[in-house]
């Protein structure tokens, strides 16, 4: 893929038995096929997650999508690791490399799974709901945690998260075979507890018309039974967005409670607010982090750092006096947050900093803001907004989120 993750066509035709697959590049940018005439899928396009590795490395996620949690090791950390993304599931524990617990499943549109759990650990935690229905910004699913291991040896490696692509045509898509973006399978360990499923992905379709009965597979990898250990957690599901003038003839295969069908919208938000973190403890971040427990680290805090360490916060379109909340994920462990003083600077270009104590060993950074407009006369569908919540996505877009007098939460694009 080009880094910018969009390929620009005139026509499409992908042919009966051929299968097309991505290969991420180094900013794991969503698939984007623009074609400015007719799109025929009679093949397969593939951009589904990557079973859990026998080796105890998580799957890696579809493009777009996340890398799943490593199996916990009997000789180094008993316990496995949380996978990657907003819904990533927990690792499954070890008490003292007996008592065990199967990794939790990614989540996205749906919940995932909690992992099986012995008498005595903790249930490796099901990843939580994320995301919009409208695929506005565009993003995969979430990875499944690793599960705890036995002495000796190791668990079961997470599934990563189904990947997320969108074809868009100014005429015509024909879709009659499969678009695949379905979680990955954790894998079931002999030597240990199971590792958790990856959630499904993400697949958004607009044109003027379309048509067929092909497959748009969005779902989460069932959980792995024990073998020998407790077993890991189910993915939850992805989205489907369909959109177009015209979809009478179009009967697509899809998840259950997975697809919603509209007019067609943007392809991309239009200006909007904006937050991400600029710093931690000195150091700067990338502009586009890879925010991964499974990769190589954005930011490297020197150990001689004392907590608790400054994280600084940069935020557009976002008004001034904003409380930015900042949550630490640890690789292993319980999460731990903070808040920001207001954000200060122009409308355009504010920062605030966080204090925050960091663990050891890995960590993901995320930070949110929830903007009063109660005052301002906003209406969505016949409700009252109150406010507007922006969240920092890992390494993508941020995301936004209305909320009605009433308590509705309607996503950007809704």
């Amino acid at each position: 893929m080009p880094e910018s993750g969009v390929f620009n066509f005139t026509t499409i035709n992908i042919p009966a038995a051929v299968t097309i697959t991505y290969t991420r590049n180094s900013k794991n940018t969503p698939v984007t096929i623009l074609a400015s005439g007719d799109v025929s899928i009679a093949g397969t396009i593939n951009v589904a997650g990557a079973n859990g590795l026998t080796n105890g490395g998580g799957g890696r996620g579809g493009p777009g999508g996340y890398d799943g949690g490593a199996a916990g090791f009997g000789f180094d950390i008993f316990v496995g690791s949380t996978a990657d993304g907003p819904g990533g599931g927990g690792g499954g524990s070890s008490t003292n490399g007996t008592a065990l617990s199967g990794g939790g499943g990614g989540g996205y549109a749906s919940v995932g799974g909690n992992g099986a759990v012995q008498t005595g650990a903790v249930a490796g935690q099901a990843g939580p709901k994320y995301g919009s229905s409208t695929l506005l910004p565009l993003i995969g699913g979430s990875g499944g945690g690793g599960g705890g291991a036995l002495a000796g040896n190791h668990g079961g490696a997470g599934g990563g998260g189904g990947g997320a692509i969108l074809i868009a045509s100014s005429t015509t898509i024909n879709s009659t075979s499969t678009i695949n973006a379905s979680g990955g399978s954790g894998i079931a360990s002999g030597g240990g507890a199971s590792g958790g499923s990856g959630s499904g992905g993400a697949i958004r379709l607009v044109a003027n018309t379309i048509t067929g009965a092909g497959s748009l597979q969005v779902t989460g990898a069932s959980g792995p039974g024990g073998s020998g250990g407790p077993g890991g957690g189910t993915g939850g599901a992805g989205f489907v967005r369909v959109e177009a003038f015209n979809f009478s003839s179009f009967n697509p295969s899809v998840p259950t409670n997975s697809a919603t069908f509209a007019l067609p919208n943007p392809v991309t938000i239009p200006n909007g607010p904006t937050l991400r973190i600029a710093s931690v403890a000195g150091v700067t971040a990338p502009a586009t982090p890879l925010g991964s427990l499974a990769g190589v680290p954005d930011v490297v805090v020197p150990s001689t750092t004392a907590n608790p360490v400054t994280v600084a916060i940069e935020a557009a379109n976002i008004p001034l006096g904003t409380i930015v909340q900042v949550t630490l994920i640890p690789l292993n462990g319980a999460r731990a947050s903070a808040q920001t003083g207001p954000l200060a600077g122009t409308q355009a270009a504010s920062t605030a900093t966080a204090s925050l104590s960091l663990t050891s060993g890995m960590s993901v950074l995320t930070a949110s803001a929830v903007v009063d407009v109660s005052q301002q006369g906003m209406v969505i569908d016949g409700e009252r907004v109150n406010r507007i919540e922006v969240a920092a996505a890992y390494g993508g877009p941020s995301e936004l989120t209305y909320v009605t007098q009433s308590g509705r939460r309607i996503k950007a694009g809704q």
